[in-house]
């Protein structure tokens, strides 16, 4: 009983770290300001966009999973909700923003996204 609620914690943790606290380290930077995010087992690739700050930009979503979840993407800060039609580009264009970060995700925020804007 004791191996099978370790087990069970282990899974729980690890649920937690995948979701909600795993940030990949390297962001990509738009240089002509438009790049393809490709929506994809459980994630955004990249999550991380690094973007100018003062000037707009396209964000071009790809949704290769078929998952309900990934049918749309948010972006809460500008209020901002797209649906992503499946193996279809769908460009999303964010006004110009000011330094920050600005979260971007789906629905239920299993998939999640970071802009850095500079």
């Amino acid at each position: 009983m004791l191996i099978v609620n370790l087990i069970g914690l282990g899974l729980i943790a690890l649920i937690i770290w995948w979701f909600w606290l795993y940030k990949p380290s390297k962001a990509v930077e738009v240089s002509d300001e438009e790049i393809t995010i490709v929506v994809n087992n459980g994630v955004y690739q990249p999550s991380r966009i690094k973007v100018a700050a003062g000037e707009a930009v396209t964000l071009n979503f790809l949704r290769e999973d078929a998952s309900p979840c990934a049918s749309a993407v948010l972006f809460p800060n500008f209020e901002i909700s797209e649906d992503l039609p499946l193996s279809i580009s769908k460009p999303v264009t964010l006004p110009a923003m000011s330094a920050g970060e600005y979260p971007f995700h789906c629905q239920m925020k299993m998939y999640s996204g970071t802009l850095i804007v500079e």
